[in-house]
């Protein structure tokens, strides 16, 4: 270990800050007007001072109209902009121009693997965000997937930090190069959310930087993002809207961070430790920095150089987005033709195929009747449970993309086949996990007997994964297993199609389905897009951003005990939820989230445990074969360049995403057997050869150092892995780092 140490603080010598050097980009465009904002800061009262600190409006939080500076708009949330609100309630305002595109959610975005087209994402929601008069989007949401049953798993993006702050940053930079600001959220290690509101994540430093700070560092420090959310959480004891080392030392002074941090939604805590610590805005009243916070000041508890510099932020914010007048927001249509096809094309690319017995892509020759079965095939799922929704002008549903595509040349017959979970409803049905329906069950089945094929559409909505709590398992909700298998025995040419957010217990279905899909919760042009998927105009080319366990025991967090925790008393549910009733946000009870897997999420711990899973992180099939070849690794400046060629060996257009992983067998400190650190979509005609050129940067090679509390670079052998999902890596190589 001394050996290691010696030659760790070599490295670190050698290379200053490793992150630093590898992943700053230039100095932030919130800095341009230091000058001028000194000079408005100077003209302010501390009334005025203090009253930026807090919110204005449900969505908005107050400038200074006597010196021309504008309130800050906030756009709810990550994957559309949310219709308009009443100022002081959640009741929409009924307006006819408030519509927006909805996006694909962000497991969808993430089965895509493209930077590219994440940009894209980014890019349609800063322009809506614009014409809705919107200053910041709060979004991308980006906490790792730690938990299968996650409310908010549709909302993030992956269990893997590398490829989460990849396309973190690309969001941020389509976002924030039209015009619009991000707030990235949750911050920190928001991973679930039954008892968000006053659970306490117990964590080491390590697995924390790693894991689940890395996409939040990697989005600051690489796209400039300008602003932050802190999670309702504590993290190792402190609240995230008034932690210190999250807010200050590593937020703002480790990551240069000059932006905004503003309050998850009845997120503050406190008055003196959260603008002490780092916190700009309260959201979305003022019962901490409204008239607390001015007599705190004056009473000398909170000196008002830390207002000037809370102040300062907000403003660099605000000088830096330009502000659209009130009378010009809501003018324009939103939901217009480049979004949705920015929509359409994200979609088209995050189906994933995961089982297929030559039954897919369907061939109309010998396919002239079809049964369409399930509930969700005609869901729209743009809206539901809580939290933020969008009112699309457009939803194409898995039913009418069919129908669209298919046209009259194959016979569709839609049968319910099981009655999907409502909340309002629940006091008929509490719980999503209920037997089938017999009626809806037969109707089912005597639909399916006459058909040519059978597509099954399962999986979940939004109601079932939902804002505020977590599922209480993955089984399929409805009854569905046992549908399923009554459809199976009525026609063993059934397609299952999963409809969901996240991993659903695909035990069954895979079992008895000749083919299976996930198609997430899609978007706007999601049914048009898996449509063509399933009719072959385009080949599957989605990989699983996260894996999809056999079991919930399997999950580390449910394997070790640490999750779900012991509730004694929960009588005032969740805190967002809570605030939406005008409940106190007050918690009784201080629940503990210890973190025991520490790095070790998602892939890494079946890897480490040598735990089979149903489906591993990176898989999906294709219509199309392919093969890697050639594999070089070279050293750079950079880091190492991964060079392999990949062949289209079929006759058939499509797309591949070839991912790079590292295992370092040989180090002397504890890692995984293998990490994600490159990955690439590539597009290949039939038949069609390229030469591939993943970079690997030293800042991804990097581990966190506790003693030194910083990124270092461990010396020595590496073992560079390379395929088309995590458990298929044909290609090796050892490499020197």
């Amino acid at each position: 270990m001394m050996k290691y140490r010696l030659a760790s603080l070599f490295v670190a010598a050698a290379m200053t800050t490793v992150a630093t050097g590898q992943t700053q980009t230039n100095s932030s465009r919130l800095l341009d007007n230091e000058e001028k904002i000194e000079t408005i800061i100077s003209g302010m009262s501390l009334e005025e001072k203090i009253d930026m600190l807090h919110g204005k409006n449900m969505f908005s939080s107050a400038g200074i109209p006597r010196l021309g500076i504008a309130d800050v708009e906030y756009a709810d949330g990550p994957f559309g902009i949310r219709e308009e609100m009443e100022p002081h309630s959640w009741n929409s305002l009924h307006l006819k121009t408030d519509s927006a595109t909805f996006f694909p959610t962000g497991s969808a975005l993430a089965a895509t693997w493209s930077t590219e087209w994440a940009y894209d994402y980014g890019r349609g929601m800063g322009r809506e965000a614009r014409l809705r008069g919107k200053d910041m989007i709060l979004g991308p949401a980006i906490n790792i997937q730690r938990i299968p049953t996650g409310g908010r798993t549709y909302e993030y993006l992956s269990e893997d930090p590398l490829l989460s702050g990849a396309l973190a940053v690309a969001y941020t930079r389509g976002v924030q190069d039209n015009g619009a600001a991000v707030c990235l959220k949750h911050y920190a290690l928001n991973n679930q959310e039954d008892y968000r509101g006053f659970v306490d994540v117990r964590i080491s430093d390590r697995a924390m930087h790693e894991i689940y700070l890395r996409p939040f560092e990697m989005a600051v420090r690489e796209a400039d993002a300008w602003g932050v959310m802190a999670a309702y959480n504590k993290v190792n004891g402190r609240w995230c809207s008034e932690n210190e080392m999250l807010l200050n030392t590593i937020l703002r002074r480790q990551w240069g961070f000059p932006g905004m941090v503003i309050s998850d939604w009845g997120g503050v805590h406190s008055t003196v430790d959260a603008v002490t610590a780092g916190m700009n805005v309260e959201m979305p009243g003022n019962r901490y920095m409204g008239k607390a916070l001015l007599d705190s000041v004056k009473a000398g508890k909170v000196s008002e150089d830390i207002i000037n510099q809370r102040v300062r932020e907000i403003l660099r914010v605000r000088m830096t987005v330009k502000p659209i007048d009130k009378q010009e927001a809501n003018r324009l249509p939103v939901g217009n033709p480049e979004e949705m096809k920015t929509a359409l094309e994200v979609a088209r690319r995050s189906i994933v195929l995961l089982k297929n017995d030559n039954l897919l892509p369907i061939d109309v020759k010998r396919v002239r009747s079809i049964a369409v079965i399930g509930e969700n095939a005609v869901t729209p799922m743009a809206l539901g449970g809580v939290g933020a929704g969008v009112k699309t002008r457009c939803e194409i549903t898995p039913l009418e993309g069919l129908q669209k595509v298919l046209g009259p040349q194959v016979k569709i017959t839609y049968v319910q086949g099981y009655k999907g979970f409502d909340r309002e409803s629940r006091g008929k049905r509490m719980d999503p996990i209920q037997p089938a329906d017999r009626q809806l069950m037969a109707q089912a089945v005597k639909a399916a007997k006459k058909a040519d094929l059978v597509l099954f559409f399962a999986g979940d909505n939004r109601e079932v994964e939902t804002e505020g709590s977590d599922r209480k398992s993955i089984t399929l909700p409805s009854g569905q297993d046992e549908l399923a298998l009554a459809l199976a025995k009525a026609n063993k040419r059934l397609v299952t199609v999963l409809v969901s957010g996240g991993p659903v217990d695909v035990n069954t279905v895979s079992e008895v389905s000749g083919a299976l899909v996930a198609s997430w919760f899609n978007g706007s042009m999601g049914g048009q897009a898996l449509a063509e998927v399933l009719t072959g105009k385009i080949s599957p080319s989605g990989k699983l951003p996260m894996t999809w366990p056999k079991q919930l025991t399997d999950v580390p967090a449910y394997a070790l005990g640490s999750y779900p925790q012991e509730v004694k008393n929960n009588s005032q549910g969740d805190i967002f939820v809570g605030l939406v009733n005008n409940q106190s946000n007050e918690r009784r009870q201080q629940l503990i989230a210890e973190y025991a897997e520490q790095s070790l999420v998602g892939y890494r711990w079946y890897d480490a445990k040598n735990v089979d899973v149903a489906y591993p992180f990176g898989y999906g099939l294709s219509y199309a074969t392919f093969q890697y070849s050639g594999l070089e690794v070279i050293p750079t400046a950079e880091g190492l360049d991964v060079r392999f060629v990949l062949t289209n060996t079929s006759a058939v257009d499509a797309e591949e995403v070839a991912q790079v992983y590292v295992s370092r067998p040989q180090s002397h400190i504890q890692r995984p057997v293998k990490e994600l650190k490159g990955f690439q979509r590539v597009a290949l005609k039939a038949g069609e050869s390229r030469k591939v050129t993943i970079t690997l940067r030293r800042s991804d090679l990097c581990h966190w150092d506790e003693a030194a509390q910083t990124w270092m670079l461990e010396p020595g052998k590496i073992t560079v892995r390379v395929g088309g999902a995590s458990d298929n890596l044909p290609l090796t190589q050892a490499a020197d780092i």
